[in-house]
């Protein structure tokens, strides 16, 4: 995705923290430069990050993507995008979320928040696996890299409770670089389907119940159940979904007889 390609350029002009090496960094309202940094972002919203934020605000996904992003599309393989929307006609183009105490969503705060100071670059390796850097964005007006608290990328993506956002995030990484590798854009039909399965998840449960679509796959025992139950579990669901419906094939579900068709209308 050339957003993803644009970051991971970006963050490879800075200066790269080793495995194993430490920076130090910490974040608090009597730093002086408190709230700096949330305003004038271009700050994609993942799909794990959009469950998250919209749950939190108790909106339906619609609502909350019209509110709160842009809507945009990769050029190379047509996935669907989402960018938060900055408050305009502001000074500094703050965050909509930020307040003068602090980030007022901060336990459901996007992956990304999480990470700085950090960067993460993330590919997918010859053999499937994910290859991480991380980078130091060192920013002229933070102050936060002179307090004195140490941090291995490892104990901050620890402490940052990254874990779920990192392992749903690769997911996408996955399903997007499969469309790459095979040469896959999404057309229109197929587009609004990635759109509905990753970044709708109340009206995708809704179409899953629908159309009745775990009778038309193979998949293990307790999962539809599971699956309407938990948005998480809609969204693991939902790239499964797309890999049989794009590629054919995937390693969680399966159609008999062929690739799954039940597509929205």
């Amino acid at each position: 995705m050339p957003q993803i390609d644009a970051t991971e350029e970006f963050l490879r002009d800075l200066p790269e923290l080793a495995k194993g090496h430490s920076f130090r960094f910490r974040c608090h309202p009597a730093v002086p430069c408190f709230n700096a940094c949330c305003g004038d972002l271009n700050l994609m919203l993942t799909p794990y990050d959009v469950m998250r934020l919209r749950s939190r605000l108790g909106l339906p996904s619609s609502e909350f993507i019209a509110a709160h992003a842009d809507q945009l599309a990769a050029p190379d393989t047509g996935f669907p995008l989402l960018r938060l929307r900055m408050v305009e006609g502001v000074p500094g183009r703050p965050c909509p979320f930020v307040r003068a105490s602090g980030c007022s969503v901060y336990t459901d705060r996007p992956g990304a928040c999480r990470t700085y100071p950090l960067g993460r670059a993330a590919r997918v390796g010859d053999h499937g696996d994910i290859v991480e850097q991380f980078f130091i964005v060192r920013e002229e007006h933070c102050r936060g890299f002179e307090e004195d608290a140490p941090w291995t990328s490892g104990e901050w993506l620890a402490d940052q409770e990254l874990k779920a956002y990192n392992a749903s995030n690769d997911r996408y990484l996955r399903l997007t670089d499969h469309a790459r590798r095979a040469g896959v854009r999404l057309n229109a039909s197929q587009a609004n389907m990635a759109y509905l399965a990753l970044f709708n998840l109340d009206a995708f449960t809704r179409f899953i119940r629908d159309v009745r679509l775990f009778e038309k796959i193979v998949a293990r025992p307790g999962r539809a159940e599971a699956v309407l139950a938990s948005e998480e579990e809609a969204l693991d669901f939902g790239f499964d979904w797309l890999e049989l419906s794009l590629f054919g094939h995937s390693q969680s579900i399966a159609r008999p007889g062929g690739p799954c068709s039940a597509t929205p209308k």
